[in-house]
């Protein structure tokens, strides 16, 4: 039974309440002309929100973590599409280098967080350790063990530092990963996309589903919490990322009565390890 509260949020959500056939296509998924101009709204929204970063000196961090194409590039690049790309990065790191697999694992991502103003985005993150290293087999064992325990207390510094820091994990199901990465195949402007690792983790999907899980109950904190967005529709999942993101800051000119700004709880909600 639904919270009365959540009830209300639920009210505010316009494919809760708009006839199926105007926000639905046969498959089930958002049409393209609803997405699009409840996205041109949010991004109206991002704009105003970064000028409001800028202005105040504060720094914006987000992670995005997923399985391969959970669609992780796609979200970011809706959030930064309209944004002043002096003060908004995408963060997206190569394996590491023969002198930064010397230095602190954590080492090589600070160099790239947020100075006053900015708002930086990472695709995919410092999680690699818990995610594909650990499924691979590219770390050992005691260093998977070493990130587990100091993740939560990098992060605390983090967020006590003042940095303002959200995390999402993008989720799919194996036979939507298998659609996407087959499409990766065939489409001429995807194809730089599919890598051999990409092929692997759909073999490996019920051991990434395990490295998740463990990280979530290591690493989820009330101080730095895991958002987990089902993302199986691409679109759907993309406007209710930024509603959520836009939501949790108070910003100048912030229009909720033009922008929709509730999330559905079910497509993006916090991890609850039960």
């Amino acid at each position: 039974m639904l919270h009365k509260h959540q009830k209300y949020i639920d009210s505010l959500i316009p494919e809760k309440n708009l006839p199926k056939e105007e926000i639905f296509n046969k498959k089930g998924k958002l049409k393209k002309e609803f997405y699009e101009q409840e996205l041109i709204k949010l991004q109206i929204e991002l704009v105003k929100l970064q000028n409001y970063i800028k202005a105040k000196g504060l720094r914006l961090m987000v992670l995005f973590e997923g399985i391969d194409a959970a669609g992780k590039g796609g979200t970011i690049k809706r959030i930064t599409e309209h944004l002043n790309p002096r003060g908004a990065r995408v963060v997206a790191l190569n394996k590491p280098s023969d002198i930064e697999k010397t230095q602190w694992y954590f080492q090589r991502y600070v160099e790239h967080f947020p100075a006053g103003g900015e708002i930086v985005l990472f695709d995919r993150s410092w999680y690699n350790r818990a995610g594909v290293e650990r499924v691979m087999n590219f770390c050992t064992h005691e260093e998977y063990l070493k990130f587990m325990r100091q993740c939560p207390k990098f992060e605390e510094m983090i967020v006590d530092e003042g940095i303002i820091f959200f995390k999402y994990w993008l989720d799919i199901t194996k036979e939507e990963q298998h659609k996407r990465l087959e499409s990766r195949k065939t489409d001429p402007l995807k194809q730089w996309k599919l890598s051999p690792i990409d092929l692997k983790s759909h073999e490996l999907y019920d051991e990434y589903v395990k490295a998740r899980d463990d990280m979530f109950i290591a690493t989820h904190t009330a101080y730095s919490p895991w958002i987990v967005v089902d993302a199986n529709d691409k679109k759907r999942a993309r406007l209710n990322v930024i509603r959520d993101l836009l939501s949790h800051i108070d910003y100048e000119g912030k229009d909720e009565q033009n922008a929709n700004l509730a999330s559905d709880y079910e497509i993006v909600h916090l991890f609850n390890h039960q």
